[in-house]
C-alpha cells in the first residue's frame, strides 16, 4: 500500500526508492554506448558527467559506484529547476519520484512543456497521470510497439502510469 499523503513539492526529495527505481531502469554500463534514441550514455543512464561534459564513446570504463555518483549528482542537479516547476503543488512520494524519474529519462524542457505539468499545476491529478502514457516515442519510434526496440521506455511509463494512479 502506498502512502497517498500530499505535500508541498518544494518539501520532497528523491527518496531512495527513486535511485533502486532508475538502476533498474537504466541498468549499468561501466562502458560508454548508444541509448534507444542513439545518444551517447555511460553508468545509470547518464548523458553528461557532473562536471556538464557530454559521455564519448571514446570515454574510459567507469566504476557502479562512480556510476551512482554521476546519477546522484545529475539528479540533485535536475531537482533544483524540477521543485522550481512545481511551485505551489502538492504530491505524494510516489508521484514525485514518478514525475522525477520521467525528468530524469525525458529531460527538463520536456517536462517544463508537458501537459503532466500544465495538469498538476491545475490540480488535476488523474489527469496528470494520464499523460505520462503520451511519452511512448523515442527517435520517432512508438515504444508501446515491441518490435521497435525500444520497449523499455514504454514498460517503464506504464510502470509510472501505475504508481502514480495508485495513490490518485
Amino acid at each position: 500500500m502506498q502512502n497517498k499523503a500530499k505535500f508541498w513539492a518544494a518539501g520532497l526529495a528523491a527518496s531512495a526508492a527513486f535511485f533502486v527505481g532508475l538502476e533498474k531502469y537504466e541498468g549499468y554500463s561501466a562502458q560508454p554506448y548508444r541509448d534507444s534514441g542513439g545518444v551517447v550514455t555511460q553508468g545509470i543512464g547518464s548523458t553528461t558527467k557532473p562536471d556538464g561534459k557530454p559521455i564519448k564513446m571514446t570515454d574510459p570504463p567507469i566504476t557502479r559506484k562512480t556510476a551512482q555518483e554521476w546519477a546522484k549528482a545529475h539528479v540533485s542537479k535536475d531537482e533544483v529547476a524540477f521543485r522550481k516547476s512545481l511551485e505551489g503543488v502538492k504530491l505524494s512520494q510516489a508521484e514525485y519520484n514518478s514525475y522525477l524519474d520521467f525528468v530524469y529519462n525525458f529531460g527538463q524542457s520536456n517536462w517544463n512543456k508537458s501537459s503532466m505539468l500544465k495538469n498538476l499545476r491545475a490540480g488535476k491529478y488523474v489527469e496528470a497521470c494520464k499523460s505520462l502514457l503520451k511519452w511512448k516515442y523515442v527517435a520517432k519510434r512508438d515504444c508501446s510497439i515491441r518490435s521497435n526496440n525500444c520497449y523499455g521506455v514504454w514498460t517503464r511509463q506504464v510502470e509510472r502510469y501505475n504508481k502514480c494512479m495508485g495513490v490518485n
